[in-house]
């Protein structure tokens, strides 16, 4: 077994066993037809089903294939992450474990990093998900652009490419919680995007519900910049001022027209929206400090209960 692969795919894992069998008999012969070392790193977050042992299984055919076995479920970036640490190629190559990220794109993100790029982003040609999966895509790229200033135009596509100075660069971060395509293109003095095929999903169901995305993209905007609170605070300046000349005029209309009721229940509206407002903004600040609490307490970012066919294991 080659201690140093000059290719490394990384792939998460997590309840996968419909796919696995699939996604190795067009992987194997993908990477093979690179004519390059290769190694493939699958982490195992903690799967409930047979995926750890159809893995292991596979060991005895593909020497090339490492596992790390999660102690429990940390999630797909925390799993990415725990092979960056383990994985030796000069090209790192993520991907997910459903087939909706076809292997046969490979051999173009590997070309992108030849040609001196140091990251290759990918964008999903004509994606096989549901209308609303799409929109929100969209209202998130365009969202998560203005308020971190990166120019991504698909942030939820994992199927890319790292140069191993990226690579390096991301494994001295030492954050509990992170968006690892953002990060990356933190480190990037090159990068580039591609556009690659996107498949629909024909085993299994999606590991994103619609509260993880939602916990996913406020994780992307507080862990990267802080905008919605310079927003919040420009907001408040702008309400306090305005509010300002809202009394103004009550003052001098009062002495105009004389005392009235009327407008009591527009005044309430007007309450209730600012309310909410601050509520929302509590909340913004919350998920700041929040992070920070996470950080302070110093815990393991995920537990490595084993590790598989590593020549250290």
């Amino acid at each position: 077994m080659d201690k140093k692969a000059y290719i490394s795919v990384v792939i998460p894992v997590f309840n996968e066993e419909a796919n696995l069998d699939r996604l190795l008999s067009r992987l194997y012969p993908v990477l093979q037809s690179l004519g390059k070392s290769f190694e493939i790193i699958f982490t195992d977050d903690g799967s409930r089903d047979r995926s750890l042992q159809i893995l292991r299984e596979k060991t005895l055919a593909m020497p090339e294939i490492r596992i790390i076995e999660f102690n429990g479920n940390f999630g797909q970036h925390m799993a990415i992450l725990a092979a960056f640490e383990q994985c030796s190629g000069e090209i790192v190559i993520t991907m997910d474990a459903d087939l909706q990220n076809p292997p046969e794109e490979i051999p173009n993100l590997v070309d992108g990093i030849e040609r001196g790029y140091d990251v290759v982003g990918t964008v999903r040609r004509d994606r096989r998900d549901t209308l609303f999966r799409r929109l929100a895509s969209r209202l998130v790229n365009a969202t998560v652009s203005r308020m971190t200033g990166m120019r991504m135009k698909d942030y939820g596509c994992m199927l890319r490419a790292y140069h191993r100075n990226v690579i390096e660069n991301i494994n001295r971060c030492r954050e509990s919680t992170t968006f690892i395509p953002a990060l990356a293109q933190t480190f990037a003095s090159n990068p580039v995007e591609i556009e690659v095929a996107h498949e629909g999903r024909t085993e299994g169901q999606s590991k994103y519900s619609l509260y993880k995305l939602v916990r996913l993209n406020f994780d992307l905007v507080t862990g990267f910049s802080v905008v919605p609170l310079q927003l919040f605070a420009l907001f408040g300046i702008v309400t306090a001022f305005m509010s300002l000349i809202f009394a103004l005029f009550l003052l001098i209309r009062r002495f105009i027209v004389g005392a009235e009721v009327e407008g009591v229940f527009t005044l309430f509206a007007i309450m209730f929206f600012f309310i909410g407002v601050v509520i929302f903004g509590i909340g913004f600040v919350g998920e700041y400090v929040g992070r920070i609490y996470q950080e302070v307490r110093r815990r393991p970012r995920y537990v490595v209960r084993r590790l598989h066919n590593f020549d250290h294991d």
